[in-house]
């Protein structure tokens, strides 16, 4: 196997983990980690499309997802933080103030 597939693997492996948490897990704060997950499996496959070209566009691109994965990661955990101030929870079901009464 060429070094490039495995990274196809490896990238498929770390998306369908990611996709799996942020669909099975409760906790706001491991469903940010199952995003981060997402976007580094995305970083994984630009890389491995430019892994024998001289061309540095592959590599350039993943450093711009890396930045606004720390972005993301800074702006929603200070959501998180800002909502267990307000709720004293970080599980995203307990939280009912906009849900109808009946």
């Amino acid at each position: 196997m060429s070094k490039p597939e495995i990274l196809f693997y490896l990238s498929v492996f770390l998306l369908i983990t990611g996709l799996l948490i942020v669909f099975t897990k409760k906790n706001a704060i491991v469903i940010l980690m199952g995003i981060e997950l997402i976007l580094n499996a995305a970083n994984l496959n630009l890389v491995a499309f430019n892994y024998n070209r001289p061309e540095l566009d592959g590599q350039l691109m993943a450093l711009f997802i890396i930045l606004v994965a720390v972005c993301e990661a800074a702006v929603g955990i200070a959501i998180l933080l800002k909502m267990y101030h307000y709720y004293r929870t970080t599980i995203p079901d307990h939280i009912s103030e906009l849900k109808e009464k009946w």
